[in-house]
């Protein structure tokens, strides 16, 4: 018999619905589920994670999890939660994005063929591509209503919005709701999953299964909270409102690390339920822990090390913590900076308060004074004199400046690209040399 999969959802309050009777048949029957994901983009965001961790825990319970991969649905888009209508993407971009969200799920679900339950990857383009339109309204269209579809909570607001909805749209339960029905004939899946905003969809799709095979059809669906913060905003993003991406190359793995040391003491202990997969006797152990002692941030530190490491790997899990250690640390040193990367130096650069300067500029040297007014650190050379001399608060590379006469040359540069000015304790400036 399997672990109970709506209990563990449960004390991780990671539910919010689900049909009547799901539990006592998943705990009676090693069942395949499925989430669909939109390829809209060619990587998925943090928000998706939730839906992610649904199908984690799933195979974790001795079930199958079944990922699909909306190539087909992708091409009309879904009105939950929309105000208007999206652009529509090509194919050639919806295959590209379909085969970067492969790599990613990847990353969280077990795809080893050895195993009973392994992991599933599919695209609805597949059995999508070659269905008539004239034969999807006589095999699929005839099995439901217009008034059901137009009941759905999505479509009802935007009928009654301004932009109102096209047909395209509107017709979008259908097409999700027959992902269900073609799985459930085709590949024995009996359940769907997704956030509570897709309710709507997911019961179109039992709805379906219910009219074209009989009231005794065994299909089920579930679905987890929208995952916000303690304040209210929606869970994914940044400071400056950006999306939390999975791709390094659109979010770093140290703003990824960063988003979570950074969370609340209530949602880090929230979300450390849904994202991490330690038991609940470890996590409450964790918890507790953090409750001691709330300045140390163990309880943020232990969610940001466990997911980062799960989405980018334990090399970039390293530098992050590197990267963490450098720019929060008081006491700065010339060797600390000596050991960043070019690529570390990337990342240091992006969020700090940074200065340009060409290289031909620093070819010849220039002198302290100069530097410091024109990177606009003091207002006047007067003001540099007195930080120097005076105040000894002028810093290169950590180092402390005591010659007003001196020069700043390219061999002050790590990796002929960078360098450290501070002012005082607290005002430190990256200056990047530019070619």
């Amino acid at each position: 018999m399997s672990m109970n999969f709506i209990q563990e959802l449960s004390w991780r309050g990671h539910l919010h619905d689900c049909i009547p009777g799901t539990e006592e048949y998943l705990l009676a029957n090693p069942s395949r589920a499925y989430i669909g994901f939109d390829p809209t983009s060619d990587s998925l965001h943090i928000g998706n994670l939730a839906s992610i961790m649904m199908l984690k825990f799933f195979q974790e319970c001795g079930h199958t999890p079944v990922a699909l991969v909306g190539g087909a649905t992708g091409m009309v888009g879904d009105p939950s939660g929309k105000s208007e209508e999206r652009n529509l993407l090509s194919e050639e971009v919806l295959k590209h994005n379909v085969e970067s969200i492969r790599k990613q799920l990847e990353q969280f679900l077990d795809f080893d063929p050895k195993l009973s339950n392994t992991a599933l990857m599919v695209n609805n383009y597949d059995w999508f591509k070659d269905i008539g339109f004239l034969n999807f309204l006589r095999d699929v269209g005839k099995y439901i209503t217009v008034n059901y579809m137009m009941a759905k909570e999505s479509v009802k607001k935007r009928i009654e919005g301004d932009t109102g909805i096209s047909y395209t749209e509107f017709a979008y339960q259908l097409l999700q709701g027959y992902d269900f029905l073609h799985m459930y004939e085709h590949m024995d899946v009996r359940m769907q999953m997704g956030g509570s905003d897709q309710w709507g969809n997911l019961t179109t799709g039992t709805y379906l299964i219910g009219k074209k095979f009989g009231k005794d059809a065994k299909a089920f669906a579930a679905t987890c909270p929208l995952v916000t913060t303690a304040d209210g905003k929606k869970f994914g993003k940044s400071e400056a409102g950006n999306k939390m991406w999975l791709d390094r190359e659109k979010t770093s793995p140290y703003e990824f690390f960063q988003y979570f040391r950074q969370s609340s003491d209530d949602d880090a202990a929230k979300f450390i339920k849904i994202f991490s997969t330690k038991g609940r006797e470890e996590l409450t152990s964790i918890i507790e822990e953090h409750l001691q002692d709330p300045g140390r941030g163990a309880l943020q530190i232990a969610l940001a090390k466990e997911i980062t490491e799960r989405v980018h790997g334990k090399l970039a899990l390293e530098n992050a913590l590197i990267l963490t250690e450098f720019l929060f640390s008081r006491n700065t040193t010339k060797e600390s900076l000596s050991k960043l990367s070019p690529s570390q130096w990337q990342e240091v650069v992006k969020v700090s308060d940074t200065k340009q300067i060409a290289k031909a500029e620093l070819e010849n040297g220039i002198n302290i004074i100069d530097l410091l007014v024109q990177l606009g650190i003091t207002k006047s050379k007067g003001e540099a004199r007195r930080a120097i001399e005076k105040d000894k608060s002028i810093r290169v590379n950590a180092d402390k400046w005591e010659d007003i006469a001196g020069t700043i040359t390219m061999n002050h540069s790590f990796h002929n690209k960078y360098m450290q000015l501070q002012k005082g304790k607290k005002q430190k400036f990256i200056v990047e040399l530019l070619s």
